[in-house]
């Protein structure tokens, strides 16, 4: 994850690129060429697989690396597959493949999603424990059936409640 925060920082120019002179973008960006718009218009760099084309070269030229781009105007075939992949590395951090890949960042999201989890449930049954008082004589078994058939004998909301549903004559619920 560190690696890839690495090739995805963005060089974020403060000023709008209409008032801000190039030696100020220059001292942001050094000796990078800007090569492109960008996503977002401004010189930063960022691997994005939504738009691949940043507005700047990962890395700033070098002689070695202007040899290369005085080469790379002739023909192709003459480079080596070094060469085209110094290239490649000059200005770009990362190929698809290595943007595709799988990071495992979804492991330390589960792992830290278990913690809190974890956290929650020691803190509910603490709670229980030391905190809330317990259950008042009302919630036995008992005395719920008392109130169920106090609530019967009292015909309390007879139309839909619960004594609609059950039949006075026989003593029981209805069928």
């Amino acid at each position: 994850m560190a690696g890839r925060l690495l090739c995805m920082r963005a060089l974020p120019v403060q000023k709008t690129l209409g008032r801000a002179s190039m030696s100020d973008i220059r001292s942001i960006i050094g000796n990078r060429e800007i090569v492109g718009f960008g996503f977002n218009g401004q010189p930063t760099y960022a691997d994005r697989v939504d738009f691949p084309m940043p507005a700047i070269r990962w890395k700033e030229t070098t002689p070695d690396i202007q040899a290369l781009r005085e080469k790379e105007k002739g023909d192709w075939r003459k480079l080596t597959i070094e060469e085209k992949k110094a290239l490649y590395r000059a200005s770009f951090c990362q190929t698809f493949a290595e943007m595709k890949a799988p990071t495992g960042e979804w492991k330390s999201i589960v792992g830290i999603a278990f913690v809190f989890v974890a956290l929650g449930l020691w803190g509910f049954y603490g709670m229980k424990t030391f905190v809330y008082a317990p259950l008042p004589e009302s919630f036995n078994e008992e005395n719920r059936k008392a109130q169920l058939r106090r609530i019967i004998d009292l015909q309390i909301n007879p139309i839909q409640g619960i004594s609609s549903k059950w039949d006075y004559e026989k003593d029981e619920w209805k069928k």
